[in-house]
């Protein structure tokens, strides 16, 4: 209580870019299906609210479309679906597109048991594809050496949920961990990203970024994970809700009302820099009702969209 946050500024920068919000784009594969101009749309919306966005390697148009579509930092997800003849070309692809960092996706040897999209009867793309899997089964460390080596670009870690591979990752040359569970679609009962962040902060010790996605939907879930660690938090749910609810426009609207939220959260928690937060300020405690798809806004009942 009793400090000056008159006035509030929530920017940082992330790998060196400026960001007008600790919050960049997810990559989502597939974000065709929520909207038709696909990573283009989330591109625009970046560039027009202020941020950086992550660009998939599984959804459309293609990546030098995207790349082109506006002038904002992007940094490219790699699934590895070739040899390492097929990840030169690519790689040659992302560098001559202008893509500012490379991000390798390591949780996905096999696509997990998403029973709600079995049960619906909807198969996204990626579940379907058959081809190339075996490269991305058989990845390791001294794959994800060569990769990022070829790359010549600040490298992500994407998949990390333990200390100790954040740590490997690290001595391994990693620019920035990402610490992800995929939604927690990948491994059933795996622990959630938040849980994991403390110790992987403390692994990190500063040698590299973090940033962590995972269910982060509110202001006070982004001073979360910056308090215990994180650099920047990444939007997949969110961000595919304001989307499919109204494109390019609604994406913006809603890094709008997040910004809203950080600031206020800000104010009243009497900082007015992301550097002023710590994990003084995070207290465990039990969930107030029973987790659910929008149990982050109490106002709305869980069958809302059925």
């Amino acid at each position: 209580m009793l400090r000056d946050v008159s006035e509030i500024d929530p920017s940082t920068r992330f790998l060196g870019h400026p960001v007008r919000i600790p919050v960049l784009m997810a990559p989502i594969g597939t974000i065709h299906s929520l909207v038709p101009e696909g990573a283009v749309a989330v591109s625009r919306a970046a560039h027009a609210f202020g941020t950086v966005n992550f660009v998939s390697s599984a959804t459309q148009p293609s990546l030098e479309e995207t790349a082109a579509a506006t002038p904002n930092p992007k940094f490219y997800q790699l699934y590895v679906w070739g040899d390492m003849k097929w990840v030169e070309e690519l790689l040659a692809r992302i560098k001559k597109a202008g893509y500012d960092a490379l991000t390798l996706t390591v949780d996905s040897a096999y696509y997990g048991a998403h029973d709600r999209q079995l049960i619906q009867g909807w198969i996204p793309e990626a579940m379907k594809r058959k081809e190339g899997r075996e490269y991305q089964r058989a990845l390791t460390w001294d794959t994800m050496d060569a990769i990022r080596e070829l790359a010549g670009l600040p490298f992500i870690l994407k998949g990390v949920a333990t200390a100790e591979d954040a740590e490997a990752a690290v001595e391994h040359g990693t620019r920035a961990v990402y610490i992800s569970n995929h939604g927690g679609r990948q491994l059933d009962h795996g622990q959630g990203c938040i849980d994991v962040l403390p110790e992987i902060a403390a692994a990190v010790d500063g040698r590299a970024e973090i940033i962590i996605d995972g269910g982060f939907v509110r202001g006070t879930d982004v001073l979360k994970a910056i308090a215990l660690g994180a650099d920047a938090v990444a939007i997949g749910k969110l961000q595919g809700w304001a989307l499919a609810a109204a494109g390019e426009e609604g994406l913006v609207r809603a890094l709008e009302l997040l910004e809203g939220e950080i600031k206020r959260d800000m104010g009243l928690l009497g900082i007015a820099r992301l550097d002023e937060i710590d994990s003084d300020y995070v207290t465990a405690a039990k969930p107030v009702c029973q987790p659910h798809a929008f149990s982050a806004f109490p106002h709305l009942p869980e069958d809302i969209f059925r």
